[in-house]
Formats: C-alpha cells, structure tokens, sequence
C-alpha cells in the first residue's frame, strides 16, 4: 500500500505539475491578451522605448533619446493624412485627498482631447473632459470606480472637490468598473486630468512620466502604411539625416503579442520538463507495483488461463489496472490543481480557471503513463505458461 501511494503521489505531483503551469499560462495568456485588445490593433505608440523582448535588449541606445511632446502631437495631427484620431498620454502617481480621505499612490493619467476614442471605457457618473477643459487646461479630473469608493465612499464624487499636491480639482465624472489592465493600469484606481492642466505645474514630456503619443489609423488604412507615414512626420519634426537612424519608437500591439507568444512556449517547455521528471518517477512506481502484482498473482494467472483465458484478456486485466492507478493520481493532481486555482482567483484580482482543453490533458497523460508503465508487466503476465504458473512458488 505504502509502495502504491508513493507511486501514485509521483503521478499526482507531476499532472499537478504540467497542468497547474498550463492552465496559470493560459490565464496569463487570456488575461494579456484582453489587455493588449484594449491597446487597439489599429493604433501606433510613438515613444521613447520600443517594445522588445530579449537578453541582448539594446537599452544603452535608447537612453539619450527625446521624449515624445505635445508640440509633436499637433505636428502629426496637421500632417498626417492617414489617421484618424490621436492624443498625448503621461503618467504619474500621487496622493489625492478629499477631506480627511486620502488615497496614496495613484495613477494620475494626463491627456489630451480625443484620449477617450483611443481608450475606450464608460463613465458611469457625470461626463468625461470636454473640449473646452482640454484647451483650456481646467482643474476638472474623472476618477475610477475603486477611486471614488476610497476618497468619498457612499457620497456622489460628481461636483466633489479633492486635491493634489494642495491643489483643487473638481471631479466631474466616475469610471465604471473595469479591473485589471496589464499596460494601462487599472482604470478602477486612476485619475483622468487635461495634459495642459498637468502641463502647468508638472514636467509631462520627462522620463519620470513617460510620455507617449496614440495614434489611431483612419478605416482604410494598415498599420503599415500608418507607420511608414508617421516615420516620416517623426524624422522630418526631429530634423534626423537620412544617414541617421531613428531617435524614437513607432509600436503596436502585435509585437506584445508575438513576444509574450515566445515568453509563453518556453515557460510551457519548462513546466513540461519539471512535470515530466514527477510522472517518470510516478511511471517506474507503476511499473514496479504492476511487476510485484504479477508475481504475486502468478498462480492465479495460471488458473485463468487453465480455464480459457486468452493471452489478450490478461493483458489487457493488468493493462486496465495500470491505467486505474495511473488516473487515480492523475484526478488527484487535477483536483489539487482545481482548488489551488480557486484559492488564488479569490485572494488576487485575476482569474485562474481549470479549462476542459486541460483537464482532457491530464487524463491523457495520465491514460498513456497507465499505458506505458504496465505495459511490460502486463505483456510478461500475458505470456507465462499457465503449467508453470499454476506450480509457481509465488
């Protein structure tokens, strides 16, 4: 029994192993790919860094870099012929306060007119920034739902005055929820202010608020051709040499994507080795206990084929047993992986849920370690000679 549950605890480890790592990567993968469908496929980031991935990542070069700024927004929007809407976006965090609420640490998101058809969310009180407060650079600001929850907690924000560094600014609308956003930060904990109104007392175009420009493309044209234009606009604005090479970063969603693609099949690759090892061990478990069975079970075997038991029935009778082990350690590592995933859904904002697609793959692995760990034991029952078993010592 002891022999049986180790072997049996090596199965359970390994599936828990590869299915835990599988089904945490395609949560992640679930989860960023939601995030990076919210950047847009049809939008252009001009900014400082680009998006790569890699140990040998060039970051030296990018450095000394000019940080994108409002004034090359305005020289896009008039000579760009191939978009259709674009805005300035910088980041910071602050505390903000109303009355004797306070909330540290938030993401104070600067940005221009047109910011909300590049970023699509839904204001659920009040209103978004109008025109007039963009050009105006107004004290106006629209906070997230958890925001709203945190500083003025049953009362409507709407009309609320809070303040920033001692400054006021009136809220005039409240985000729905959204949850999380891997890129652009949770919009239930960010507050949305003119960049003209930030411009006045903040430096918005230095690195410590990464300043970017959101292009989108205008129905008909590629992100290519976008691109192309746009690396046009960028190198004549910043007077670069046709010799020279280009001191800024056009990027779109689709290198997250095929990064975060090769991230994932080598995490996929190691997870499968680190399992494999556990279901080896569990495997050679198998096969010792289905051999010890065999000979104890020696005698019997010649009886059954005394009595017209095919070489077939036997082993497929060991074979089935095999298997039966195998998928009671599979299922128990199936459901230690089911309320692991349970319990971290609920102490962390994300999602973990055990797909169909892999719990099938436990049971298969778990079918065909059944089938290859008792394979041998079971062809070696299959073939004794019932005289000789039956007069066996076993």
């Amino acid at each position: 029994k002891l022999r049986t549950m180790l072997s049996l605890l090596g199965i359970t480890i390994g599936i828990f192993a590869i299915i835990s790592v599988f089904t945490v990567i395609d949560s992640l993968r679930y989860s960023i790919k939601e995030s990076i469908q919210s950047l847009g496929d049809n939008v252009v980031y001009v900014q400082k860094w680009p998006w790569e991935f890699g140990s040998d990542f060039p970051w030296w070069k990018y450095m000394s870099r000019p940080l994108p700024t409002t004034e090359e927004l305005e020289m896009i929007q008039r000579k760009s012929s191939g978009y259709e809407v674009a805005a300035f976006l910088a980041t910071t965090s602050k505390t903000l306060s109303f009355e004797s609420n306070v909330a540290d640490n938030i993401q104070i998101t600067a940005v221009s007119e047109d910011y909300q058809m590049l970023r699509s969310f839904e204001v659920e009180k009040g209103r978004f920034i109008s025109s007039f407060e963009f050009s105006g650079g107004r004290p106006v600001v629209v906070i997230g739902s958890e925001l709203s929850r945190v500083l003025f907690g049953k009362l409507n924000p709407v009309g609320k005055t809070l303040k920033m560094d001692g400054r006021k600014m009136t809220v005039i609308g409240v985000m729905a929820r959204e949850g999380e956003n891997m890129f652009f930060g949770s919009a239930d904990y960010m507050a949305v202010v003119p960049a003209l109104y930030m411009k006045k007392f903040y430096n918005v175009e230095s690195d410590d608020m990464n300043p970017l420009i959101m292009v989108k493309a205008r129905p008909g044209v590629d992100n290519e051709e976008l691109m192309a234009e746009l690396n046009s606009i960028m190198r004549a604005v910043r007077r670069i040499r046709p010799s020279e090479e280009e001191n800024f970063a056009l990027n779109q969603s689709s290198m997250l994507t095929q990064g975060f693609d090769e991230l994932f099949s080598v995490i996929d690759i190691a997870g499968m080795v680190i399992g494999g090892f556990s279901i080896l061990v569990g495997g050679f478990g198998i096969a010792n206990i289905m051999f010890v069975s065999v000979k104890e079970r020696t005698k019997l075997i010649g009886i059954q084929k005394s009595l017209g038991a095919k070489n077939y029935m036997i082993l497929t009778q060991f074979l089935t047993e095999s298997v039966a082990l195998s998928l009671m350690g599979g299922i128990a590592g199936l459901i230690l992986i089911f309320f692991g995933m349970l319990f971290i859904s609920h102490i962390t904002d994300m999602t973990f849920a055990l797909s169909a697609g892999n719990i099938l793959s436990g049971v298969t692995i778990s079918i065909i370690i059944g089938i290859v760990s008792g394979f041998a034991p079971a062809l070696s029952a299959s073939r004794l000679d019932p005289v000789v078993a039956i007069n066996s010592s076993f």
